[in-house]
């Protein structure tokens, strides 16, 4: 038989079928080019999936990523989604160590109160202050957030866009003093010139370290970037529910994609890159060659780094290459109930009703952090938990819901890749899920063990994944949620931005190939904003090079 590669062409190749790589295959297709992409996995959609990970158990769970913020409604429109986002009512609920904020207590971890964000009673939101010992924070909590929508309302139109230039950016905001507070200077200063409460802390700075080790003060101001991306989606900074769970968001993209004429493989493992377009990957045990006017790469920078060195004939992650780390934990949970808790003045389905915060303070995120740089799992264990199922419980099946039966999802803080190896990852599972487990029984008043589900074997339905596990899984490097360091959704004053790669944030050092996924300029998240920036890209060269041979100019590397 000839083990010899077949050579097929198409003007695109698109290397992963996560959602930025079906936004990308979608608007390109649509443009008129002949588009294949090739993902490594038996389904499409990358960490954008729903499964159902216990056994007999009818319930689709998003099983990585878990909510949309920083979807374009332009992006649903444009490529004719058929998506349902649903808003949650509450913002954020979070209990109160026992102990602190004045409250009576013995310094334990239990909680006797905590702080509901209700974005639908202003008057109950600002007794919630009131309960927790924050009433002094209740106006300047509502007045943060009004002047950090007004940074949203101007960055948020411009992810579609060109990347805009700092200066030009600020010159928009028209507010130095919020883009020196936000953009210039740590987060930390302008959370604690303005909040005194450690709890009302906490709840800020929580956004800026979600799946970023970092700390308040620091330098280099990743927080501050991630921040950024939490606060700006749809201008508002919102945090929505898809539902039918993250795999209805794959499913309408792959929709779009094949209904525009691109083909999409799966189990396609792509095992190496050319700087030239030609693209060599695995179907059916059989080695396969697609040659292309452009490789998309909807994968880390990390991993088309070691695709681009198995094509030069030296397998590996180039030496000095940059190793990203991931800093979180995920675990998945399917309940018979919502478990009481120790606040008796509210009911479950409203703490759980929007992103609910375990051990999240302003100084405990900070110690948890310098425990973790110190090389051990932080104790208590800083997590927050959302509900799916309350928002949308078609992801149940009827006798599930009919039972009371509820999903939660947990993310871990502050736990880095650094603490976990191949030879200790299954124990450091069992470690982590422990923690996170004690960390959630610590604002409950039953054990949440005595409200898991059996699945159809009598194990307890909790799924834990570690950063390892992430980057076993989906190949994140180090377990990155995005891909890398996130960086800034503009361009620097002194930066180039000649090609229309660059002026689109997805440049490589090589002509033909792009990034489109998360660790693009706006990458992170399930935005699909990696993939849009790749296509517009994409289009505005062929265009260019279309111009340019109907004036008898040409230029190479495109050939329609």
């Amino acid at each position: 038989m000839n083990s010899e590669p077949a050579t097929l062409t198409a003007d695109v190749v698109i290397v992963g079928g996560g959602h930025n790589g079906l936004v990308a295959a979608a608007y390109l297709a649509r443009a008129g080019l002949a588009v294949t992409v090739l993902e490594r996995l038996p389904e499409l959609g990358g960490a954008a999936v729903s499964a159902s990970p216990f056994e007999g158990v009818d319930a689709r769970l998003s099983r990585y990523s878990y909510l949309v913020s920083l979807l374009p409604q332009q992006i649903i429109t444009e490529l004719g989604l058929d998506l349902t986002l649903v808003r949650r009512r509450y913002s954020s609920y979070t209990p109160v160590p026992r102990g602190t904020a004045g409250l009576p207590g013995d310094g334990d971890l239990r909680a006797t109160a905590g702080l509901l964000i209700d974005t639908a009673d202003p008057d109950a939101t600002r007794a919630s202050f009131a309960a927790i010992g924050g009433a002094a924070d209740a106006d300047p909590f509502t007045d943060f957030y009004e002047h950090t929508r007004r940074l949203a309302e101007v960055v948020w139109p411009t992810l579609t866009g060109p990347l805009p230039r700092r200066s030009d950016l600020r010159e928009r905001l028209a507010a130095d003093h919020l883009w020196h507070s936000m953009i210039e200077r740590p987060i930390g200063e302008v959370i604690e010139r303005h909040l005194a409460n450690d709890v009302v802390r906490g709840v800020v700075l929580t956004d800026a370290l979600i799946g970023t080790f970092a700390r308040a003060h620091d330098a280099d101001l990743a927080q501050n970037i991630c921040f950024l991306y939490h606060l700006i989606g749809g201008g508002t900074g919102d945090w929505d529910v898809p539902v039918g769970g993250m795999g209805a968001v794959t499913t309408a993209l792959a929709t779009a994609a094949r209904s525009a004429g691109a083909t999409l493989v799966t189990g396609a493992d792509v095992t190496a890159v050319s700087p030239t377009g030609e693209v060599t990957y695995a179907l059916d045990a059989r080695p396969h060659t697609l040659r292309a006017d452009t490789v998309l790469a909807n994968v880390s920078p990390t991993e088309l780094a070691r695709l681009l060195s198995a094509a030069s004939g030296s397998p590996g992650t180039p030496a000095g290459a940059a190793a990203p780390e991931g800093a979180q934990a995920k675990v998945n949970l399917m309940l018979t109930r919502l478990p009481a808790l120790r606040d008796p003045s509210l009911s479950p389905e409203a703490a759980f009703g929007g992103t609910f915060h375990i051990n999240e303070t302003y100084s405990q995120l900070d110690a948890a952090y310098l425990s973790a740089a110190s090389g051990a799992l932080p104790r208590p264990l800083p997590a927050e938990i959302y509900c799916h199922s309350l928002a949308d419980p078609s992801i149940l099946s009827p006798e599930l819901r009919a039972a009371g039966a509820h999903t939660l999802t947990v993310f871990a803080l502050h736990v880095p890749h650094r603490l976990v190896t191949e030879e200790t990852n299954d124990a450091f599972r069992d470690e982590v899920q422990a923690a996170v487990l004690a960390s959630l029984n610590s604002v409950l008043a039953e054990p949440i063990e005595d409200c898991l589900m059996l699945d159809a074997r009598g194990r307890p339905c909790i799924e834990t994944k570690t950063t390892l596990d992430l980057e076993h899984a989906l190949r994140l490097p180090g377990g990155n949620i995005f891909h890398g360091t996130l960086s800034w959704p503009f361009a620097d004053d002194d930066e180039p931005l000649d090609t229309p790669a660059q002026r689109w944030g997805v440049a490589t050092e090589h002509e033909r190939i792009l990034l489109c996924g998360s660790g693009s300029r706006r990458g992170g998240a399930v935005s699909g904003l990696g993939g849009h920036s790749a296509a517009m890209a994409v289009i505005e060269r062929v265009t260019a090079a279309a111009q340019a041979q109907g004036s008898g100019q040409g230029e190479p590397g495109i050939h329609h």
